[in-house]
């Protein structure tokens, strides 16, 4: 990623209901440009999809929970494949230390995180899980500040 591209994901950020062609002249570069540089950031990955901006609680996920997991040293990879399979599981990050894999789970409620903890131990080659849950988020995942420091690179 250039710092073209750096500008125009800002310009997206901005305005994300610009056309391209707006967008394009805000940013002084040819519409076809604009539309070649924003498909390959999405075929390599890094434009991700656009339900990443969502807020769970929006959709009645408002409890939010990590949970480090231990698993089988030999069967690891099976684990992360069903873990795919829980909707609530909405990210999977494999770590260093004593867990395996650290998930950020969305819960409904307190009892609902219960049930979503028993599905995990349920998972094959699971041995062990350890719940955090977030009282609030005091800052969300941004990006900003690091385009508009790749921009200006």
């Amino acid at each position: 990623m250039d710092s073209l591209d750096a500008r125009i994901l800002l310009a997206l950020d901005d305005d994300p209901d610009a056309t391209t062609l707006a967008l394009a002249h805000r940013l002084g570069i040819a519409r076809n440009t604009l539309h070649a540089r924003l498909q390959r950031m999405r075929a390599s990955g890094a434009l991700r999809d656009f339900s990443r901006r969502v807020d769970p609680a929006a959709l009645g996920r408002g409890l939010i929970a990590f949970v480090s997991v231990s698993v089988s040293q030999t069967q690891g990879r099976r684990a992360v494949t069903a873990l795919y399979e829980l909707p609530e599981v909405i990210e999977i990050h494999s770590t260093t230390g004593d867990a395996d894999f650290l998930l950020k789970v969305a819960a409904r409620d307190t009892h609902d995180l219960h049930r979503i903890a028993d599905a995990l131990l349920a998972v094959p080659d699971i041995v062990r899980t350890s719940t955090v849950i977030s009282l609030n988020e005091e800052m969300p995942l941004r990006m900003r500040a690091l385009l508009e420091a790749h921009a200006d690179a």
